[in-house]
């Protein structure tokens, strides 16, 4: 005898799944959030780019010496040439062509040829502290020894005069300091050339303090010796 066994029946409505509705991607609109703070981002982007290129292009006219300016120069727009750089926050300390140079300015400290002028370098006359005096010197200079250089001024007391053998020998002070890292402000040479030993002014600014000091040993005896500073010229 055969015996047939019969399979349950599977509910297959119970089995499967209901089918999903497919969800559709909404497509921004100009009121959604995200998108304006994008097109903020974006913009400001662009802005500063831009602001950085133009600011990194921009230059400024400022005037540089032609020549030496030294303390006690009245300066004018015919001894400055404008060139044109990049000063970025730093226009302020320098004297723009576009400002002119100040009327009656006076050169306060020293400015190189070639060098920005920095604002702080031109004055009214009462407010030069140095008084130009003129030095005569005997002995031969320095070819540093120029405009504009700094240099030290010595006094050599004259050589001690001949004694009798019997006479003690008596000591005699030797060359002594004046002032040091005084400028230059002009040199008047005798004949249009340097000559070892020949005659020579040399212009020196001197602070009013200094003043009697080489004033007097301009008037003394002995001589003047002018030493360059290292790195004069």
């Amino acid at each position: 005898m055969t015996t047939t066994l019969e399979r349950p029946s599977r509910d297959t409505t119970a089995t499967l799944s209901p089918p999903r509705t497919a969800t559709r991607l909404r497509r921004p609109t100009w009121r959604d959030p995200r998108l304006l703070v994008g097109l903020v981002v974006v913009a400001a982007s662009v802005a500063l780019g831009s602001w950085a290129v133009a600011a990194a292009g921009h230059t400024d006219a400022v005037y540089a010496a032609d020549a030496v300016l030294t303390p006690g120069d009245r300066v004018s727009a015919q001894d400055l040439r404008a060139v044109e750089v990049r000063l970025g926050s730093g226009t302020d300390d320098y004297l723009l062509a576009a400002d002119g140079v100040p009327e009656d300015a006076v050169v306060l400290r020293t400015v190189e040829p070639g060098e920005l002028v920095p604002a702080s370098a031109l004055g009214a006359a009462d407010d030069l502290t140095l008084r130009t005096v003129a030095v005569p010197v005997t002995s031969g200079l320095s070819d540093r020894i120029v405009a504009g250089a700094a240099v030290d001024l010595w006094h050599v007391p004259p050589a001690p005069s001949a004694t009798g053998a019997q006479d003690a020998p008596v000591a005699e002070p030797g060359p002594a300091v004046l002032v040091e890292g005084v400028t230059v402000a002009e040199i008047d040479e005798a004949g249009g050339t340097f000559v070892a030993g020949g005659p020579v002014t040399i212009h020196v600014l001197v602070a009013s303090d200094d003043l009697a000091t080489v004033l007097g040993a301009v008037a003394g005896e002995g001589s003047i010796a002018v030493v360059p500073v290292g790195g004069a010229g």
